[in-house]
Order: structure tokens, then sequence, then C-alpha cells
């Protein structure tokens, strides 16, 4: 089993969870952050952190999709150890749905 990051992320990018990583299985992109699966150790430790609510084990219903992003996008951008500040857009798209398809650039598996 492993945790993954899911789109309630997206657009908010809270970096409470990668503090307490023991691993540092956390990888951050522009406007989202990942966890490398293959690194994830299942401590369970960043999922009550997140304050999106945006962290799920890989054992929920659908989140095959959720593994693959993250796999693909943890191993093109750099890891991150460190709290940062949230993205300024936080407080107001938190819980926003759909932000995979209207906010995330570049979309998963095009390339671009």
């Amino acid at each position: 089993m492993t945790y993954v990051v899911t789109d309630n992320c997206i657009m908010c990018k809270y970096t409470d969870c990668v503090e307490v990583c023991p691993v540092d299985c956390f990888y951050e992109g522009e406007n989202t952050l990942v966890i490398h699966p293959d690194e994830c150790i299942d401590c369970g430790v960043c999922e009550p952190e997140c304050p999106a609510d945006a962290i799920r084990p890989d054992t929920e219903p659908d989140m095959d999709k959720w593994v693959e992003f993250n796999r693909e996008y943890s191993e093109q951008w750099p890891v991150i150890t460190r709290k940062k500040d949230p993205l300024p857009t936080a407080e107001e798209m938190d819980g926003q749905p759909d932000k995979l398809e209207k906010y995330f650039s570049p979309k998963p598996g095009t390339g671009d």
C-alpha cells in the first residue's frame, strides 16, 4: 500500500505533510504536490496533516489513476522536505470540484 495526493491539493498546495514524512517522498510541482508511490513506506503520518484532505490511501476505490499520476510526476519534479506557505488561492480552492481538469497543466499523459 501507499498514500497518494489527489486533486484537492491542486491550487492549494499545503505543505504540512512534507515535514512529517520520514522518507522524504513528496515532490513539488507548480500548483500541487505528489508522493512517489515506490518511496512511500505506508506510515500514514502525512494523511492527517493535510488541511485539504487531499492525501488518501491507494486502497480506497478508484485510486489507480492517482497512483499513476503521483508516480509520473514524482519522477519529474524536485523533492520537497520543508513546509512552505500554501498557494494564495488555497482557501478559496479547497474543496472545489474538477481541479485536475480545470487547473492542472500539463495534463497527465499528454507530455505537454
